[in-house]
């Protein structure tokens, strides 16, 4: 049986900044996730880094959080974050009166806020629409959910950490009020695992209460399903939200060359609930023909959808999307010695992404205390990633061209080193698999032999791979060699692909139309004809 002082249940950025920070106080960690790190909410959202002004006026804690860890993020974490700045617009259907509650309600979370004229505005942004009566300056930013996740793990990893994917935790281990250990299942070849700790932290978030329920402990979790649409082209250099309270429809996101529109809100049964809708996909659309009139001119390439874990302390359930937008964004620490008398347990709920270090240091805090460590948190002062030697990125740059090299040190960081010098080896792996992402062969041929790689979704996470404009048309079948090269590692490669794109046309199927309906007939072509992969694809 193997022995740690705690168990973290959940790779979210929440579960890994755990872990990291647990790692840095010398506590011996170990971290269970039923699938890959990232592969559930923590990068099914829109992938802002809030300011905390969406929240100024209904959630001013939240809204302080938000502020307070926005600066401390693009300190640490910034090869992880696009500082793009955002903007709030008040367009004529919105209440000209909630402008003055808003800007007291940012002063009061100390946020900063600048007016800009709408003729400088419409400079800047031209596709937004010319109807904008006012606008607002604050820091809102982009930040990648994937990159920052696994520079989280890495660092906990290089303090001794330790996480295992693909397990899943089927009930916690209890003796007389106490948590003694859990069991997991390894769900690549059935094995169970047993882990003796003194604390386990349930930081599983939507699916937290079923980790809670193992030992008969009820705990609210309200799962919140969000659809956002990926457009295939940056429609805003910044972000752009609707100066009115939170709704749904009224927020673009850029990263890299896409833009995201979001968000839907609508309470679900269960964590697995999240596949889009093409009613959610066409309500989307309306709305945001607000902001830019032209909306419905510019190509989607996929909608998505994510369950945010909110956490409500009555019992009422809500039955409509209003009411789980009335549930606070701010986060809940729960211990569980003194809610329901069982010692050694703890759980994490609700909270933003954006507050996951802050959340992850209140969890840590407490752990700490318990165990009698009085090593103070670090995570606000040290970078999550090492400064890349000069060498490598001179290195980089004299192999690859420049966006290419830049993307793959930013993913890869330090250990971008050993893919480097495979391409000096060998300059034929230099090529792109992916020019969507620009994807070089020897970055995925590096990534899909890590041991925590066992699919092609997890090289897609890592790398992302098939996540740009042709959604994996061209890229995955030249990856398929590369897995072939892991003997034993990865399923039958006619399993890998089918699976992957299957992943892929989940998102899809509600956008088919114009030009991405003739990509996808094109996809299908390849697949079909040229791979006879004729499989079902209707998941």
């Amino acid at each position: 049986m193997t022995q740690y002082q705690v168990v973290i249940v959940g790779g979210g950025a929440t579960g890994v900044g755990i872990l990291r920070d647990l790692s840095m106080r010398g506590i011996s960690a170990l971290l269970l996730e039923q699938g890959d790190l990232a592969h559930g909410t923590s990068s099914r959202f829109h992938g802002l880094l809030h300011s905390g002004a969406r929240y100024a006026v209904k959630d001013p804690v939240s809204a302080s959080e938000c502020i307070k860890e926005n600066v401390i993020l693009k300190q640490i974490a910034s090869h992880c974050i696009s500082d793009t700045g955002g903007w709030f617009v008040l367009m004529p259907e919105d209440d000209p009166t909630y402008v003055k509650q808003w800007v007291e309600g940012c002063g009061r979370a100390g946020i900063p806020v600048h007016e800009i004229p709408p003729g400088e505005a419409y400079k800047k942004e031209p596709l937004m629409a010319k109807t904008i009566e006012r606008v607002f300056e604050v820091p809102d930013a982009a930040v990648d959910g994937f990159k920052l996740v696994w520079a989280n793990a890495k660092s906990a990893r290089h303090y001794g950490g330790n996480y295992k994917t693909y397990h899943q935790v089927e009930r916690l281990i209890l003796d007389n009020k106490r948590i003694i250990g859990v069991v997991a299942k390894n769900l690549l070849n059935g094995e169970e695992l047993y882990v003796n700790c003194e604390v386990v932290v349930n930081a599983a978030g939507a699916w937290a209460s079923q980790i809670a329920a193992s030992i008969g402990i009820s705990l609210e979790v309200i799962c919140d399903k969000g659809t956002l649409l990926a457009f295939n082209q940056r429609l805003f250099q910044r972000v752009v939200n609707r100066l009115h309270p939170s709704s749904d429809g009224d927020i673009f996101v850029p990263h890299e060359t896409i833009t995201i529109l979001g968000t839907t809100s609508e309470i679900v049964d269960s964590p697995q609930e999240n596949s889009p809708t093409q009613e959610e996909v066409k309500k989307l659309l309306d709305l945001g023909e607000t902001m830019i009139p032209t909306l419905q001119d510019h190509r989607v390439i996929r909608a998505f959808a994510g369950v945010r874990p909110l956490h409500r302390e009555d019992s009422e359930v809500p039955g409509t999307a209003e009411k789980g937008r009335e549930v606070s964004r701010t986060f809940a620490l729960i211990d569980h010695d003194i809610q329901d008398n069982v010692k050694g347990l703890v759980s994490i709920v609700g909270g933003k992404f954006t507050t996951y270090r802050l959340m992850a240091e209140k969890v840590a805090d407490w752990v700490a205390e318990r165990l009698g460590n009085s090593v103070p948190c670090r995570t606000a002062e040290e970078n999550l990633v090492p400064k890349i030697p000069e060498r490598i990125r001179r290195q980089a740059l004299r192999l690859l061209p420049y966006t290419s090299a830049e993307k793959m040190l930013e993913r890869l960081g330090t250990d971008a080193e050993s893919v480097l010098t495979e391409i000096q080896r060998d300059p034929r792996k230099g090529q792109m698999l992916c020019e969507c992402e620009m994807v070089t062969f020897a970055e995925v041929e590096k990534v899909a032999s890590d041991k925590d790689a066992h699919h092609l979704a997890d090289i897609r996470r890592k790398t992302r791979l098939g996540m740009g404009t042709c959604q994996g048309a061209f890229c995955t079948y030249r990856a398929l060699p590369l897995l072939w090269r892991e003997k034993g590692k990865y399923d039958p490669l006619q399993e890998e692909l089918k699976r992957f794109i299957n992943q892929r046309w989940k998102g899809i199927r509600p956008v088919l139309w114009g030009q991405q309906l003739r990509e996808t007939e094109l996809t299908r072509g390849i697949y079909a004809s040229i791979l006879n992969a004729n499989g079902n694809t209707g998941e």
